[in-house]
């Protein structure tokens, strides 16, 4: 975390530019627009924006340019993502914000996590038979939909922290979602993928016009969204939760078999919470509490390891995949026994983090072998609780899901880290019908089959993965790391935030470190640069990685540099980000 990258300086393309220059949908030209003027590091003096869309970081860049703090800028990509991203994250999803306060030095969370409407059922996923509805099938009904949360999140963020108006806010995504932007290879691919739930809902003719799904460098008008986006501008989040987007919301997933009624949107709200804490290496870190498991199993991990001395061992040795795939089975296991809503079970979170716990399951690794008998270990001894469900076993069909990770900082010191999701990608595939707003299928991060902690219940949140970190220095925050990619996303800010600083890593080629994640002896996934000798030898010691590669999240971040007054945003290869700085008093990029 020590070094520093320099880049180039590049060029911009104003958005508000863009939008007002770019073809109608229905003209004969095709836009232009090169997404490749957009680096994946940048520096800056006066903010930072990483976002996992250029575009979107350039509405977060334009925001603070113009007085507009962390928090400002962090609500205006949001509701561009929507647009952009669609299929990752929106106003028909929920997520987690987790705020620095550079004035009161507080770390905040704003959680506007879905809910369970009153009418869901601890058995609504299972069959006739009693028996577990294929992941395929629930993930996609009305009855996975649940209580979207972002939109109510976004304006609790703004009365908490906002110092421009909200309209000015929502207005770069209205442009974008009623002009029409030329898509990106990520969304294109996420178009032709999904074509089977897309085509059941009026999101066909969205991005399937004319029944083909639309290609990378095609123009994607949204005049729906851009309706909804108006009326919210106009009438806040009431026109969402207590007017016709709602009730337009509510029929749809009735039409589909869900139980979602007005009232349970007029119910929803947000809850404000504290982090979690914890320390390595002489460093803080505030992560996602539950009824996320990101925080307190990412804080278990680097405590499992701490011990270890990972650093000892090259960056790309057997030893540390071996030792992160092992800390990785154990806390895995304990994730699946004692994670869920805090408002409604006992998460027994100080008896996971405890010092003679920790021991104990670091006393179940070995050097030379692979722990073939994982099981979840006994967190309660160190609680005065007692756990008020009884963990279940889960059909192993659930398909990660996908989701965006943002982050900004400005010049009074705010930094936020946002996590937002719709969970699959385009969510259930439903779209509420005249307002263009993709439905989230977050309840199937519930548990299939009732008992555990996180079996489905009215109101309930369910278990998360996200996890919106931000490491400390001296009470400093000096790094922001999060990451999409469904129950890898804990991994994923492990394994960053283990480049950074066990092996002191440049933050680029710590986000870019090949990264692996297994969840038990029968789920392994691996990112290409890891050697096929490598993957022998692991899988000689017990593993079983399989022999394809694949993608591992996608971490957005920023180093914070106190002694030289400079910010250093990072976006993920793994897809077309962009890292924009601002520097008020320099030429601009």
């Amino acid at each position: 975390m020590k070094k520093l990258l320099k880049t180039g300086l590049f060029a911009l393309l104003s958005v508000l530019l863009l939008a007002g220059t770019m073809p109608l949908a229905g003209q004969a030209e095709k836009p232009q627009f090169d997404y490749d003027q957009y680096t994946q590091v940048d520096l800056g003096k006066d903010g930072m924006v990483a976002t996992a869309h250029p575009l979107a970081s350039e509405i977060g860049a334009e925001v603070l340019r113009k007085g507009g703090n962390a928090i400002d800028a962090s609500i205006a990509i949001q509701y561009a993502l929507n647009v952009t991203e669609p299929m990752m994250s929106g106003i028909g999803g929920g997520g987690f914000m987790m705020v620095f306060d550079g004035k009161t030095k507080e770390t905040t969370i704003v959680n506007s996590r879905e809910r369970a409407p009153q009418g869901a059922t601890p058995d609504m996923f299972l069959d006739e038979n009693g028996k577990p509805i294929p992941f395929g099938v629930r993930s996609t009904g009305g009855t996975a939909v649940g209580v979207p949360g972002t939109l109510k999140g976004l304006e609790t963020a703004h009365e908490k922290w906002g110092t421009r108006p909200m309209q000015q806010l929502i207005s770069p995504a209205v442009k974008l979602a009623d002009k029409g932007f030329p898509i990106d290879s990520v969304l294109a691919e996420a178009i032709a993928d999904n074509q089977d739930i897309l085509a059941r809902t009026p999101a066909k003719d969205v991005f399937l016009p004319n029944g083909q799904p639309l290609k990378e460098g095609d123009l994607l008008v949204q005049k729906d969204l851009a309706k909804t986006f108006k009326l919210i501008r106009a009438q806040g989040s009431d026109a969402f939760y207590n007017g016709e987007i709602g009730e337009a919301l509510a029929q749809v997933v009735q039409d589909f078999g869900g139980s979602i009624t007005l009232e349970d949107l007029r119910n929803y709200d947000v809850t404000i919470d504290e982090p979690v804490w914890g320390d390595y290496q002489g460093y803080k870190i505030a992560s996602m509490p539950p009824p996320s498991s990101g925080g307190v199993f990412l804080l278990q991990m680097l405590k499992i390891l701490d011990d270890f001395n990972l650093s000892q061992y090259d960056v790309k040795s057997v030893e540390k995949y071996h030792l992160l795939a092992e800390a990785m089975h154990l806390a895995y296991a304990d994730r699946a026994a004692y994670a869920g809503d805090p408002e409604f079970v006992k998460v027994p979170v100080n008896g996971l983090l405890h010092p003679d716990y920790i021991k104990e399951r670091q006393q179940l690794i070995s050097l030379d072998a692979a722990n073939q008998e994982v099981t979840a270990g006994d967190p309660w001894k160190f609680e005065t609780d007692k756990a008020n469900y009884t963990p279940t076993a889960q059909p192993n069909d659930r398909q990660y899901g996908e989701t965006t990770h943002f982050t900004v900082t400005d010049r009074w010191g705010n930094v936020v880290s946002y996590t937002t999701t719709i969970e699959q990608l385009f969510g259930t595939g439903i779209m509420v019908p005249g307002y263009g707003i993709m439905l989230n299928n977050e309840l199937t991060d519930f548990d299939a089959v009732p008992g555990g902690a996180n079996e489905v219940q009215p109101n309930k949140r369910p278990l998360s993965s996200m996890t919106p970190t931000i490491v400390f220095e001296e009470d400093k925050p000096v790094l922001t790391v999060g990451s999409p990619g469904g129950p890898t996303i804990i991994t994923s800010v492990l394994q960053t935030i283990l480049h950074a600083i066990e092996y002191d890593m440049e933050l680029k080629a710590a986000v870019e470190e090949p990264r692996i994640y297994t969840n038990n002896l029968n789920s392994y996934r691996y990112e290409d640069g890891i050697s096929t000798e490598t993957i022998s030898r692991l899988n000689g010691m017990g593993h079983k990685f399989g022999p394809q590669t694949t993608t591992i999240g996608n971490v957005q971040s920023i180093l914070i540099d106190h002694e030289n007054g400079q910010f250093k945003g990072v976006a993920d290869s793994s897809r077309n980000g962009a890292a924009i700085g601002v520097d008020l008093n320099g030429k601009r990029k």
